[in-house]
């Protein structure tokens, strides 16, 4: 059975830092880029961050960079996204998920990608 399970989301003060945590199992862990999708309220997905199978290439939209850090172990295979300096605009589900492709930076459905997960809430309020 595959499965994709995040864990690490709180609630946090503007400023603040959150570890998110993606466990793999199932499926080749290694044969897949992964992602960090998150969806706040009434608004569609937004891509966070992608990283290849090996880990060499990493990418984020402006609102990313610079401020959160996506790696994988692919001996644990465990995917991570570090993020600091939040703010309230961070509020969000956030979904790992992966595919075979690397160009899914703009999904309209989290379907599109070959396994995801249930999400974890990230909260930024005072």
């Amino acid at each position: 059975e595959v499965k994709l399970v995040e864990s690490g989301g709180d609630l946090v003060q503007p400023g603040g830092s959150l570890r998110l945590s993606c466990t793999a199992s199932g499926f080749t862990f290694n044969d897949y880029w992964m992602y960090w999708i998150r969806q706040a309220p009434g608004t569609g997905l937004e891509w966070v961050a992608h990283i290849s199978t090996d880990g060499a290439y990493k990418g984020y939209p402006d609102s990313a960079q610079g401020r959160f850090t996506v790696s994988r172990d692919n001996a644990k295979n465990l995917l991570t996204l570090q993020m600091n300096a939040l703010n309230p605009e961070d509020t969000a589900m956030y979904y790992c998920a992966a595919s075979r492709q690397s160009w899914l930076m703009y999904p309209a459905d989290l379907s599109v990608f070959d396994y995801r997960g249930q999400g974890t809430q990230v909260t930024v309020s005072s």
